[in-house]
């Protein structure tokens, strides 16, 4: 087992017998293109305590970064503030896969002040949290029970429909043993929506059929989503939800992983969406799901997708109208744990290691 967050362990009628994609298919596993020039990373920040993600503070040219182990600090020119927007150290648990995960800000940041939070507590479950950034206030709005200690998602973002979108895992252990993926009743591997305009929103299920939804995003110029699910013993996958995409699409695990058969078992097809990027675990070991770059400052990069993976420290990108994937000319990042983008849309990384880098153009 990898020690972290998302890493991995190592139509037709809904009694369809799983099986592969059909020959015709025009998705491709093959290997990566040469690798990208154009883009290079500077260090922001160092000596930070394993942070896992990075998000820019609307209206603002600061960060905040999340440490998992309770933290999120915000920071000005890579130095972080006194105080800490939030402080859990003591209220998380300090488990490989679990912490404080994720923070997202409020499309009204400016009139609200919100933001939101996933953790998981000491005793292993998951929380979503509302933070009012201005009198510190925290208060749960969602709350899982995990089976197992790993596969907690943790993921959160906000959808062009105004909704909170959560990411969950199937519950841990291996292979999905209770069968969360496939179980539209759980909450557990799925991607969920929360109505947060309402006091006490009610989970609603997107999608289904999801492994562990380490980071997911939505692109901002098309509202597409965009999904870097945790493969299992050979697989990593991405998944694509085009803008406006009904809820109930079936991402396949744990009848599939990536494109291949991993069990046996009956699955409506109608429902189900092939992942459209795939690489083995000769390349990587757990993805770390990304952006689709936006800004302005990196034209080798704009409106392509970027992910990586923890393991392996790669990066690739992915055009966002569809092609192949290819490598970028980048130094591996050893522990990537996490993208980010800031107010202007600008990209960023996070390494489980303590440092916060922005992408640039080559020199």
């Amino acid at each position: 087992m990898i020690v972290l967050l998302g890493a991995a362990c190592a139509g037709q009628s809904a009694s369809t017998t799983a099986s592969g994609p059909p020959a015709s298919s025009a998705l491709s596993s093959q290997p990566s293109q040469p690798p990208a020039a154009g883009v290079r990373l500077v260090t922001v920040a160092t000596g930070l305590d394993q942070p896992v993600d990075v998000a820019g503070i609307p209206g603002t040219a600061k960060l905040a970064v999340v440490e998992k182990t309770g933290r999120v600090l915000a920071l000005t020119d890579g130095h972080p503030a006194k105080k800490p927007l939030l402080d859990l150290r003591g209220q998380v648990s300090d488990g490989s896969e679990q912490g404080l995960l994720s923070i997202v800000f409020s499309p009204r940041y400016a009139g609200n002040g919100l933001a939101y939070v996933d953790y998981t507590d000491l005793n292993g479950n998951t929380h979503v949290a509302q933070l009012d950034t201005r009198s510190g206030s925290l208060r749960t709005i969602l709350s899982v029970h995990q089976p197992f200690a790993n596969h907690n998602g943790g993921a959160l973002a906000f959808g062009p429909d105004g909704m909170l979108y959560v990411g969950m895992g199937d519950g841990g252990s291996e292979g999905d043993p209770e069968g969360n993926g496939q179980n539209r009743a759980s909450l557990l591997g799925k991607i969920l929506r929360l109505d947060v305009a309402q006091p006490n929103p009610r989970p609603q299920m997107y999608a289904y059929g999801l492994r562990n939804p380490w980071r997911f995003s939505f692109d901002p110029a098309t509202g597409d989503l965009w999904i870097g699910d945790v493969g299992q013993n050979r697989y990593e996958e991405v998944d694509h939800l085009p803008a406006g995409t009904r809820p109930g699409a079936n991402l396949g695990w744990n009848a599939y992983e990536g494109r291949a058969v991993y069990k046996r078992q009956p699955i409506d097809r109608s429902r189900l969406v092939w992942p459209v990027a795939v690489y083995p675990h000769t390349e990587g070991c757990s993805i770390t799901g990304g952006y689709v770059y936006r800004g302005s400052e990196v034209p080798a990069l704009r409106g392509r997708y970027v992910y990586g993976d923890f393991c392996s420290g790669r990066i690739w990108s992915l055009p966002a109208r569809g092609g192949t994937q290819r490598l970028l000319a980048l130094p591996r990042l050893e522990g990537l744990s996490s993208f980010g983008l800031d107010a202007r849309g600008e990209l960023y990384a996070t390494t489980l290691g303590g440092r916060v880098l922005r992408f640039a153009p080559s020199a």
